[in-house]
């Protein structure tokens, strides 16, 4: 399609680390100074949880989304957790787990222990407080296309159609995508499940672009060209400048889609 941008800059998950992803796109920057471009960015979820400033990462992307044409929020499965619960759709039960997942630290980015003020309260002054971020993970997309690629947060079920995937599947799923051999309708680039060794990995059919950044301060990203095909790998780590790297081939007999 002639509106779908020509070069795509896709971030794997974030998970709270503010100051990784604020250095991530300030070498996109210099990168697109350089090159003479302006790429969109694609933030393929998971923004949230476990992290110190998961606040700070939505205000990073509320400013991409703003700033940087064309540029697209995915939903990931622990942003979901949190908009569920600000929108109170989660049971107690349900509140506790994503407490022990990583929403502890969210709250506390935002200045609240669960243990210390009403989750009405927490959601109420969240809500008010900080708009945008509602707004942002509201609108957020579960799968988008651009070229011969399609941006999800963890994957796609390969037995439906790319354009008709479930939503629950789509932030979500991990073996049934991911143990999956064969060329699909576009390459799938995603986060959700973390690759070994602080490397993405590129097979026949999909790019994954969590290397885990909360753990190993390494955030992860591809610049591709939508038109070429054509995908680079980039990384973020604390206290060096943005790096282009390469990554892990896995060639399952039918080579890669960086090949």
């Amino acid at each position: 399609m002639s509106n779908e941008p020509s070069e795509i800059v896709a971030i794997g998950d974030v998970h709270g680390e503010s100051e990784l992803f604020r250095r991530f796109l300030d070498g996109v920057d210099r990168l697109a100074s350089q090159r003479g471009v302006r790429p969109a960015v694609y933030m393929l979820g998971d923004l949230v949880d476990r992290g110190e400033d998961s606040r700070g990462a939505l205000e990073i992307a509320d400013e991409v989304l703003s700033h940087w044409p064309d540029s697209k929020l995915l939903l990931g499965n622990h942003d979901e957790w949190l908009l569920r619960f600000l929108k109170n759709e989660l049971s107690l039960e349900e509140v506790f787990h994503w407490l022990d997942q990583g929403g502890a630290e969210t709250l506390a980015s935002y200045g609240f222990s669960i243990t210390e003020t009403q989750p009405d309260e927490i959601r109420r002054t969240i809500v008010e407080r900080w708009p945008a971020h509602v707004h942002r993970l509201t609108e957020a997309s579960f799968i988008e296309f651009a070229g011969p690629f399609a941006f999800v947060h963890a994957g796609v079920d390969p037995a439906h159609p790319l354009d008709r995937q479930r939503p629950h599947d789509c932030i979500w799923i991990r073996a049934p995508f991911m143990n999956h051999v064969g060329r699909l309708s576009h390459v799938v680039l995603h986060g959700h499940t973390p690759q070994k060794a602080s490397l993405p990995t590129v097979t026949e059919n999909r790019l994954s672009l969590d290397t885990g950044a909360v753990f190993t301060g390494c955030l992860t990203g591809a610049w591709v060209d939508t038109r070429s095909g054509t995908m680079e790998c980039w990384q973020a780590v604390h206290g060096h400048d943005l790096a282009r790297i390469e990554p892990k081939r896995l060639d399952r007999g039918l080579g890669t889609a960086m090949d």
